[in-house]
């Protein structure tokens, strides 16, 4: 009974101690270490602000919404300045009708620019009438990094091929939670964020990589750890990389179409 008693009152205490730490910047820990202190109380009047951006707005399958004010538009749908072939320094190859990007056949697109942690915002449209088996049905893919896809597929209703490479999957590794797809010809979007992984100077993984994505406003992979560079028929391996690198569009040599394409990338920095 006494054990009990100086057990409940240690923690009562370490309990008032904890309340009176977080209003002065500093939190105790019952193993009887310190973390380091907090650079702002809580409440602090003096704490900088985050930046004011203006928001996006919603996309309708008539009319692409517009980004936030902070992002990079990446596909506006007037040109693919931003883009060129995955190999050499030339015009993308894919082409621009009616203010949409369709895939051509003529190979994968990069951008010119590079990222790492990122907000990407992608709609796309998978051809109609629907054709095509499988993988042949409306495929394409958004690779973050040149390496980690979220597949593009037809996947509407019952969805005719493996889990793990239907829309909304993490190609190879992870299935979408459930089956989010608009019938082909309509307008779907993807909504991720994505944080690179990290890497040890022996190469080394610290830190997997991991993806949110939102297919048409449902979450259908929520924070999910890569096992590597996703790839058909693999499980996955990590190859140390930089880390920031280009965001590739895969030409599966089906006719999906793209508008709407901005970015947002994202720091480790909190005001």
């Amino acid at each position: 009974m006494v054990d009990g008693m100086r057990i409940r009152r240690a923690l009562i205490c370490f309990g008032v101690a904890g309340v009176i730490g977080a209003g002065v910047g500093y939190w105790s820990w019952a193993a009887g270490g310190t973390a380091p202190a907090r650079k702002w109380a809580v409440h602090d009047e003096s704490r900088p602000h985050p930046p004011v951006i203006t928001p996006g707005t919603e996309s309708t399958q008539a009319q692409p919404g517009k980004a936030p004010s902070d992002a990079i538009i990446l596909f506006d749908g007037k040109d693919l300045s931003r883009w060129k072939p995955v190999k050499g320094d030339g015009e993308a190859p894919w082409k621009v009708e009616d203010g949409v990007l369709v895939v051509t056949g003529g190979g994968d697109i990069v951008t010119k620019e590079e990222f790492g942690d990122c907000q990407l915002h992608i709609e796309w449209a998978a051809p109609a009438p629907a054709s095509g088996q499988s993988q042949g049905r409306g495929n394409s893919g958004v690779k973050i990094m040149e390496r980690y896809e979220v597949q593009v597929l037809d996947s509407y209703g019952d969805a005719k091929t493996y889990a793990d490479g239907q829309a909304g999957a993490l190609y190879g590794q992870y299935p979408p939670l459930v089956n989010a797809s608009r019938p082909p010809g309509q307008w779907q979007t993807y909504d991720i964020v994505f944080h690179a992984p990290k890497f040890a100077s022996d190469g080394k993984v610290t830190q997997p990589a991991t993806a949110t994505v939102l297919l048409n406003g449902v979450l259908v992979q929520d924070h999910a750890e890569l096992k590597g560079t996703t790839a058909h028929n693999s499980p996955g391996v990590y190859k140390p990389h930089p880390p920031k690198q280009p965001l590739l569009l895969q030409d599966h040599h089906n006719p999906v179409r793209y508008r709407n394409i901005w970015i947002r990338p994202l720091t480790e920095e909190r005001p």
